[in-house]
């Protein structure tokens, strides 16, 4: 047997690039893009709610009026009208200086990490929480305690216990509504808990808020931020209301925070694409957005209902679901002795794909737990896809 021939690359990777992962999610996407799966893999907001016609228009507009402006190198800051406006529709009293314009709010959790972690940095999460945030941080080496949760978001006890038991956290991460991926809606009995604790022991809070607008009966309560702005990082994105390719979002900070949020932007990429903002702008100017949002619930409501009567009629005994009241995910838990990751392949070899929900853990991992995303398929896929996904669970449960 010949020895393996030593590399001839010049490149040395660095330690952080080594942290560094493949998305989970991103991987699956590349098998559910084959046409005959039923994707509840994706976190990709229903095309059906891009508002072609008005994009089409604001781009002629921009371009009429302000082509030299939108097509030149802008402020780092972001598109001044567009700041005031993301600062006039949040609910507590926001100036437009504190509003940085992100390359999607994905960025704005890399710029938070940079900032904020140090290598050996303590960083606590919920259970689970969002991968895309475990992504971003992970480069900085922290070290990532997970803090139990229940239905209700994170169990204030063991955040306190957390925070004093050894040296303090940087910042705890937090996603109040319909999280991704479990879509829960913290209650306003555990935000007010969790806001005064968070500043009872000097927690600051990372405040990430992609689904808000996207409640199906009941707004929910008032984000974290709006109860102890100095305290808060808070994080916001365009791409479930508007569209994800603009790659837009925003991070509201304090004063003291935001200098280096912007210096740690500059570096990255100098400006989010003005462009883009202009045009966002310009569809948002006269309250598109007050009558657009409505109809995404009606329809993200519509879908869910259509999930849940499937999981309803097709599931086994043993298998538990919840019941968002918004977002794009539902979180469910299969039979005990069943793992949802080595499930998967026999679920894409049925013609359905899903998440499995050990991706989202920062600690130990709960394998039976899956995600799926509710509105991208059709009625009717849904319907096929959850009776697929039954059969797999029927025909290999122990």
């Amino acid at each position: 047997m010949n020895a393996r021939a030593p590399s001839t690359s010049p490149w040395v990777m660095s330690g952080r690039a080594d942290r560094m992962n493949p998305s989970v999610l991103r991987e699956l996407l590349k098998v559910t893009e084959r046409p005959e799966i039923i994707s509840f893999a994706g976190g990709l907001p229903s095309p059906q709610t891009f508002p072609v016609a008005e994009f089409e228009a604001a781009c002629s507009r921009v371009l009429r009026d302000d082509a030299e402006a939108a097509l030149q190198y802008a402020a780092s800051e972001g598109y001044g009208p567009l700041r005031e406006m993301v600062a006039a529709a949040l609910p507590w009293k926001v100036s437009p200086s504190q509003v940085l314009i992100t390359t999607g709010s994905q960025q704005g959790l890399d710029l938070a990490a940079k900032v904020l972690i140090d290598p050996g940095s303590r960083i606590l999460v919920e259970t689970p929480t969002y991968l895309g945030a475990l992504q971003a941080f992970a480069p900085m080496e922290p070290q990532v305690h997970s803090v139990a949760s229940d239905d209700e978001g994170v169990d204030i006890t063991a955040l306190r216990a957390a925070q004093l038991a050894g040296m303090p956290a940087r910042f705890f991460y937090v996603l109040p509504n319909f999280q991704n991926p479990s879509g829960r809606l913290m209650s306003e009995a555990r935000r007010a808990a969790l806001s005064s604790t968070a500043a009872d022991i000097g927690l600051p809070l990372i405040e990430d808020n992609p689904y808000g607008e996207l409640w199906f009966d009941t707004p929910p309560p008032a984000p974290l931020t709006a109860r102890h702005p100095e305290g808060c990082l808070y994080l916001g994105s365009f791409s479930k209301v508007l569209a994800p390719s603009l790659r837009l979002g925003y991070l509201v900070a304090p004063p003291a925070l935001f200098p280096k949020l912007l210096q740690a932007k500059q570096a990255a990429d100098l400006h989010s694409p003005g462009f883009n903002q202009r045009v966002v702008a310009e569809v948002m100017k006269d309250g598109f957005l007050d009558r657009h949002v409505p109809r995404i619930r009606t329809l993200y409501k519509a879908q869910r209902d259509t999930m849940l009567a499937a999981l309803q009629r097709h599931m086994p005994e043993g298998v538990h679901w919840n019941r968002p009241a918004g977002g794009m995910f539902l979180w469910a838990r299969l039979p005990a002795g069943l793992d949802a990751a080595a499930l998967l392949p026999q679920a894409v070899a049925r013609g359905v794909a899903y998440v499995p929900g050990a991706a989202f853990y920062a600690g130990a991992a709960d394998a039976r737990t899956l995600r799926l995303s509710f509105v991208t398929a059709s009625p009717e896929q849904i319907e096929r896809g959850i009776a697929a996904l039954a059969t797999v669970i029927r025909e290999i449960q122990p």
